[in-house]
């Protein structure tokens, strides 16, 4: 009995902490902090269900009306820890607000399962940090990032607003959202089934201390996500191109402008 404890002790207690449960045993898989960026991601509701398959059904609740989240990932790694499990409880007084700013927009799934996929893909890998080493406190932070970066603002006092005529030109974005996100990140769009190019995420990259101007090269999107969209998938918006930045549409998710 002796072995299995101090192996478990080892385990635990060195440097590069890992986490992968099998057998109710931890094996040594990969470090479990190996990542000096994150990845903040924010989404525009308007554009994201334009960019699905149609037969998934895109369902945006009348209460959305601003950006939402998409996810804060640790860059370059994978899933850490299935063995954290996350249940309902761990965010039961984070609900009301969580539900607003980082909702499943697919009829498909719902917003715990939503939540727990992000929990094990992603906030496992990010426990490690202080003021995440905890499902619950991984998505208050995340909450708290949400808040800092209000990006609807900056756009709003701008003039940028949503329209299905008007259309902006990179510069004008890069000008409104650069003074609260710092220089080290990457306005995506979507082209739709006419060539538009639509604004649909931001990505924020930061430091493991929440400041800015990390910089790594871009991690491509979440596999479990892309599996979702067309073949337009998100891309750097094109700095010499016209972008629409489209309403949200409660009726006609997917085609919002026709």
């Amino acid at each position: 009995m002796a072995a299995p404890l101090l192996l478990v002790a080892i385990l635990l207690s060195g440097p590069a902490l890992t986490c992968q449960c099998t057998n109710d045993l931890f094996q040594i898989e990969k470090p479990f902090c190996a990542w000096d960026c994150i990845t903040f991601a924010l989404m525009w509701p308007g554009a994201f269900c334009v960019g699905l398959k149609k037969s998934l059904e895109c369902n945006i609740p009348q209460y959305i009306q601003s950006w939402t989240i998409h996810g804060l990932w640790p860059m370059y790694q994978g899933t850490c820890c299935r063995c954290w499990p996350i249940f309902p409880s761990d965010l039961e007084e984070l609900e009301p607000e969580i539900s607003h700013l980082w909702p499943t927009l697919l009829k498909t799934t719902s917003n715990f399962t939503f939540w727990k996929n992000e929990w094990i893909k992603h906030g496992s890998c990010a426990a490690c940090v202080e003021g995440m080493n905890s499902p619950t406190r991984y998505f208050q932070r995340t909450l708290k990032l949400r808040g800092h970066f209000d990006i609807d603002r900056a756009l709003m006092d701008a003039g940028i607003k949503p329209s299905c005529n008007k259309t902006y030109q990179f510069e004008d974005l890069h000008s409104a959202l650069a003074p609260i996100i710092g220089d080290k990140y990457e306005i995506q769009c979507l082209k739709d089934d006419e060539g538009r190019e639509l604004l649909i995420q931001v990505k924020i990259s930061l430091f493991r201390n929440f400041t800015l101007g990390c910089h790594k090269t871009p991690q491509a999107e979440p596999t479990d996500a892309r599996t979702a969209w067309k073949a337009s998938e998100g891309h750097p918006c094109p700095k010499d191109t016209p972008v629409f930045y489209f309403p949200i549409s409660y009726e006609h998710p997917h085609d919002p402008c026709d």
